[in-house]
């Protein structure tokens, strides 16, 4: 593993917590989905803490980028983790979307657990609620036909889980039929494969770009913010800029 080359960027540090901005495709830990890999937040983290041992409060998916914030010590864990079930923390996402959304919402729908150890796959699976909110920041409608249309519509939107479950966001959005472009199990294939060719890399549209918490420690509000990295960016550039027309 290259500890020089770290891609993890620190955005926050204070004795108690470590904050990062996670790149598309690395996981944040050891799975048994995938077991040939060998680097993970997780360890590049720990590079950045001097070596010494982090603790992951929350996690991201391995295709999902942004903001991903570890304790430095077990009980910081604990606390923090114990907010997060809790429903304290609030976290808020980037994503675009096949087809125009309305202009907000809320997604009020149970899912299914979706174990990792795919020999649990057929057994019976608890369901549990789950509920996001999104509002949307920006349409626009391309020239191009991928499916029986002579245009394709998107849009961009922000989202809050106010849940967290496993694939709750990918989940949710292909529930009201807006697809998260680039997910290759809840999204539309063609789609995916337009955008991969169009911009030379395929990506999942989804960016974790602020966690808010109250500290663990001093009990001051801690918003933790990252801008989407240059991959999300550059798909962007589909929407009209602000202010134009």
């Amino acid at each position: 593993m290259d500890y020089q080359n770290n891609p993890l960027m620190e955005i926050y540090r204070d004795p108690w917590l470590l904050a990062v901005h996670k790149p598309a495709g690395l996981l944040v830990h050891r799975s048994p989905i995938d077991k040939h890999e060998t680097e993970f937040a997780l360890q590049y983290a720990r590079a950045l803490n001097g070596g010494e041992h982090v603790y992951p409060v929350h996690r991201l998916d391995r295709p999902t980028s942004g903001v991903l914030l570890f304790a430095r010590d077990p009980d910081t864990a604990r606390t923090v983790g114990q907010a997060m079930m809790a429903g304290e923390v609030s976290k808020t996402y980037l994503a675009v979307v096949r087809g125009w959304t309305p202009e907000s919402g809320t997604i009020d729908h149970p899912l299914k657990d979706e174990p990792e150890d795919r020999r649990l796959r057929g057994t019976e699976q608890p369901v549990r609620e789950a509920l996001t909110h999104y509002r949307r920041l920006a349409t626009t409608e391309i020239p191009v036909e991928i499916e029986r249309y002579p245009t394709s519509r998107y849009s961009l939107v922000e989202l809050y889980p106010k849940t967290g479950r496993k694939h709750q966001l990918r989940r949710h959005m292909k529930h009201i039929n807006h697809p998260i472009i680039g997910d290759a199990n809840h999204g539309r294939g063609r789609h995916n494969r337009y955008f991969a060719e169009r911009f030379g890399q395929g990506r999942l549209m989804l960016a974790a770009t602020e966690l808010v918490l109250t500290h663990p420690v001093t009990g001051e509000e801690l918003a933790l913010k990252a801008p989407p990295e240059q991959s999300f960016m550059d798909v962007l550039s589909i929407f009209p800029s602000p202010g134009a027309g």
